[in-house]
């Protein structure tokens, strides 16, 4: 292919094709990898989560209420992220915290 008879936008074009075609050649031979190495963990009896760490979890508990509103004792908050507004609002009236705990 001769290069110098292309003009600058056939080179571009060039360019773009070469690098889309790189990077699916990339994600074409990551896909056969993870295909190769999911089936030798099947094959000694693991999945591959389970050798890679991937499928332990974190898994959090609900956080648990701590305060009351005094008008409403369904209406809860556990302490955790933005101060609701009736709490927020009873401490501007000289509650203490602890007035509203569970």
């Amino acid at each position: 292919m001769d290069f110098n008879a292309l003009s600058l936008k056939e080179l571009k074009d060039l360019q773009s094709q070469v690098a889309k075609a790189i990077s699916g050649y990339e994600d074409r031979r990551k896909r056969e990898a993870l295909a190769e190495l999911e089936e030798k963990a099947r094959a000694m009896g693991f999945s591959l989560a389970e050798l890679t760490g991937a499928a332990v979890t974190r898994k959090r508990s609900p956080s648990v209420a701590k305060y009351a509103n005094p008008a409403n004792k369904a209406d809860t908050w556990s302490g955790r992220g933005r101060k609701p507004r009736w709490f927020s609002e009873a401490l501007a009236k000289g509650k203490k915290p602890e007035s509203m705990a569970i």
